[in-house]
């Protein structure tokens, strides 16, 4: 057996978006093990997961899309919002894999609006800045990459002060 790999949708980064038949033939390779599905199209998504089956492990690529993808089967989610919230994050899945989905679902609902904020620019910008709000990194990035705009960090940290504790 070789090394596990676990595919990546994502169409906003690349062009392509997998399809469900796709996926139905890349998961007959017994090193594809699963994918991180950030299509945003929940409907494909169910197609995918009926095509492919159990031993094919989907995660939500869309921190917004957690609680649906994991009512399709998902495994969880492979998240930007987890950088600065792990606690969150893991209590709404957890929460969601043991029945309580009304305590998952308004967690999800409080969340949405950290989960929006991580992308008012191009990913990873806003999560870096939000750690460098929190003081947990410095405030750079390198190139191609630059500084948020003065506004919208603002409108940031905002955000962060409000959601994320020990701000």
């Amino acid at each position: 057996m070789g090394i596990p790999i676990l595919l990546y949708n994502v169409p906003s980064r690349t062009g392509v978006d997998i399809k469900p038949e796709t996926y139905q033939i890349l998961s007959e390779h017994p090193n594809i093990r699963g994918t991180k599905e950030a299509g945003g199209n929940i409907s494909a998504l169910a197609k995918t997961a009926a095509l492919c089956g159990e031993g094919f492990d989907i995660y939500s690529g869309n921190d917004d899309q957690t609680l649906p993808v994991m009512a399709l089967g998902g495994k969880g989610v492979i998240s930007v919002l987890a950088n600065i919230m792990p606690r969150e994050t893991h209590d709404m899945c957890r929460y969601f894999l043991d029945g309580k989905l009304e305590k998952s679902r308004k967690m999800q609902f409080k969340l949405l609006p950290v989960m929006e904020a991580l992308f008012w620019d191009v990913n990873p910008i806003p999560v870096k800045t939000a750690l460098s709000i929190m003081g947990i990194c410095g405030h750079y990035c390198r190139l191609p990459l630059t500084p948020m705009e003065r506004g919208q960090k603002e409108k940031l940290e905002a955000v962060i002060r409000k959601y994320v504790k020990d701000n």
